[in-house]
Formats: structure tokens, sequence, C-alpha cells
């Protein structure tokens, strides 16, 4: 039996890494994503991201920036469960 080379464990290491831990990957990235966009989107009405409760004297372009965020993470959900190479 021929032994493989180092660097081809290695890189076999690494590509079976990289398969398997692209989904989370991703998925981290796209929720750290819907994040930043909702702080932004707080800020431009000039209120502060995670001090506002949703009742009923709430603006409706706060809620409007709640439902955006809603529907990102709801994106990130299929992101999260998808065969990524």
């Amino acid at each position: 039996m021929t032994k493989l080379p180092k660097v081809y464990v290695v890189l076999l290491i690494f590509a079976l890494v990289m398969a398997t831990e692209c989904g989370p990957l991703t998925f981290t990235l796209c929720v750290a994503s819907c994040n930043a966009g909702a702080v932004a989107c707080y800020a431009g009405l000039g209120f502060v991201f995670g001090t506002v409760t949703a009742g009923a004297g709430t603006p409706a372009a706060v809620l409007a920036c709640n439902a955006a965020q809603s529907a990102c993470m709801i994106a990130c959900g299929a992101a999260g469960v998808a065969p990524v190479p």
C-alpha cells in the first residue's frame, strides 16, 4: 500500500471541512447581514435597534423594519439547510 504525501492528506481534510462548514457559515453571514440591515433601518428612522417594543404606539415605519428583518431571516433559514459545496 502506498502512503499518501502529507500535502494530499491536508488538502483532503480541508476539502472535507470546507464542504461541511459552508452551510453554517453561509447562514451566519446571512443572519449578520439581516441584523445589520435592521440596525441601519432603525438608525435611518432615528431609533435604536433593540430598544423599541412592538406595542400599540409603535410607528409603522419601525414595524416595516421588523417585517423586512423577518423576511430576511426566513430567507436565511433556507440558506442554512441548503447544501453548499
